[in-house]
């Protein structure tokens, strides 16, 4: 299948070339300076085409230098680079020559009535829209839709998500359409399909792969103009881009969500300052309200008071399906985003007649318009790590800082 630059932004390994790239018996020992994976598991990788040894890329098995001795740990090869999984207090790692056996969880993608499923050993976490859903008999069919991500399941298997609920039938899962913008000095909502002004398709996919530490799609969604032309016209290209990382644990999960978009417009798109559009947002499950669902963001926000406020983390949590504990997700802006730290739309407790149901969004226009000119390329970036049961301030410190940071991994004499 063919590849494209994958868009979602990782921890990048840099490679420190020391006047030494391969060593004189087919082994390449690596050593990082990262103490982040102490407190969290995170991915990284090591750009192949910088590093000049004739075992490369195939044939070779990955080890983790531990006090009990060499251990194999999974990888996966992608796009010239070798993506493995940081974890624990080692900081040694050595490639070398091998019969390379699988040894991690599966990671895997499949198409399935409309829908493209990411798992982990056989148990999905998240689905694709691309098929289009239809709303519930009765409901008119303007809030037709495809390009969203629907279930979103816990690591157990609850489901996060919410689509087409009767308050909102334009609410898909977690997606991200732009709401009060100006094309040629008309008002196009790409948000609330009901107006009939906009809406977000998919159009295909880019590229896709699976392995034992990630499964990732990038895929072409089209924002059309339904108003102001003679018929609908493309506003927005976007390459969308999903990676699902396999933690290792059964309790936690790694989810990046890159958009990547342009306009073929002459005079552009402006999105106008408004409480929603753009960014990440997620409806969650009619299980959550006021009563059994909490908020607390980097800058010590909570549920009554994080709304319209910016952050450059978030942690959503809320009851499990069997009342027995918790799960959610922590939401993570990337600092190259518009107008990062991030404002937020929360809604707040007396939403939806007083039940308090939750809806989150990073939202780049809440505060401020933005002009996007034609032919220019623009990105944000977001990380989730969906969770069971807790997950501390420190932790999601850490997992920010992971995600933005970029720790160097230098090639060592054996």
């Amino acid at each position: 299948m063919t590849k494209t630059r994958y868009l979602i932004p990782f921890l990048l390994v840099f490679i420190v070339l020391t006047g030494i790239t391969c060593t004189t018996d087919n082994k390449i020992r690596l050593m990082t300076n990262d103490n982040l994976a102490t407190l969290t598991e995170h991915p990284v990788f090591i750009d192949l085409s910088e590093v000049e040894n004739e075992i490369l890329p195939k044939d070779i098995v990955l080890y983790q230098e531990t006090k009990e001795g060499n251990q194999a740990i999974p990888f996966q090869v992608n796009d010239n680079k070798l993506w493995f999984l940081r974890k624990g207090d080692s900081s040694a790692y050595v490639i070398q020559k091998g019969n390379s056996k699988k040894i991690g969880n599966r990671v895997e993608i499949r198409k399935e009535n409309g829908d493209l499923v990411l798992s982990i050993n056989d148990m999905p976490k998240l689905s694709y829209r691309y098929g289009i859903k239809y709303p519930p008999k009765g409901v008119d069919t303007i809030f037709r839709k495809s390009g969203y991500i629907h279930p979103v399941l816990s690591p157990k298997g609850d489901t996060l998500s919410r689509i087409q609920p009767p308050d909102h039938f334009h609410h898909y899962g977690m997606w991200g359409p732009w709401t009060h913008t100006q094309i040629n000095g008309q008002q196009v909502d790409f948000w609330n399909l009901g107006d009939g002004k906009g809406t977000v398709l998919f159009e295909h996919f880019i590229d896709m792969d699976a392995g034992e530490v990630f499964a990732s799609f990038n895929a072409s969604q089209k924002h059309l103009d339904l108003i102001t032309e003679d018929q609908p016209q493309l506003a927005l290209n976007e390459n969308l881009g999903i990676r699902l990382w396999d933690l290792d644990r059964p309790d936690r999960y790694i989810l990046d969500y890159t958009t990547t978009f342009n306009t073929p417009l002459k005079n552009g798109v402006l999105f106008e300052a408004y409480r929603y559009g753009g960014g990440l947002g997620m409806r969650f499950t009619d299980r959550w309200h006021k009563d059994n669902c909490t908020v607390l963001t980097s800058e010590k926000k909570n549920r009554l008071s994080a709304d319209g406020t910016n952050a450059r983390w978030c942690i959503v949590k809320g009851e499990s399906a069997d009342g027995n504990g918790t799960n959610g997700i922590l939401f993570m802006s990337h600092p190259e985003n518009k107008s990062h730290p991030e404002p937020m739309r929360i809604w707040p407790i007396d939403a939806n007649g007083g039940r308090g149901d939750m809806f989150f969004e990073f939202c780049p226009i809440r505060h401020e318009e933005w002009l996007i000119e034609s032919q220019k390329e623009y990105e944000l970036k977001y990380r989730m790590v969906v969770f069971e049961e807790d997950l501390t301030v420190p932790e999601a410190e850490a997992y920010w800082q992971a995600f933005i940071r970029a720790p160097k991994m230098s090639i060592i004499k054996n």
